[in-house]
């Protein structure tokens, strides 16, 4: 998943030897293995990424450990979530391409880059 996508999972779960990751949320006070993302989905290595995303559209929070990148355009209301650096900018690059328009890339860190056209710059938070 990289460097940006570090999710709290344990592949040594004790659900009658299942070896699927489990994520965790404190803020449901659950726990999940995602073997459907892996048999039904075919998610593969994007498993973790999918049930972290479905998990925010469905209750407006992420899993344990788990920092968005914020792709926020400044003249419209195009707002994309990615949970890696890489699509967020690829998404600031070509939506400030094809618009015109500054996007402004925020890591969970606070880092960010603002994006011009083909050209991007970073700030410090």
């Amino acid at each position: 998943m990289g460097e940006d996508f570090n999710a709290g999972t344990d592949a040594s779960d004790s659900h009658a030897g299942n070896m699927d990751p489990t994520v965790r949320c404190s803020t449901c006070n659950r726990e999940w293995q995602l073997t459907y993302e892996l048999e039904e989905l075919h998610a593969g290595n994007r498993a973790l990424e999918q049930f972290a995303l479905d998990h925010h559209r469905h209750t407006g929070h992420y899993p344990d450990d788990v920092s968005p990148w914020t792709a926020d355009c400044q003249a419209c209301p195009a707002e994309e979530l990615y949970l890696e650096q890489r699509p967020a900018k690829r998404f600031g690059r070509t939506h400030a391409r094809h618009t015109d328009h500054e996007v402004v890339v925020m890591g969970p860190d606070d880092q960010r880059v603002v994006i011009q056209g083909f050209e991007a710059t970073r700030t410090e938070p």
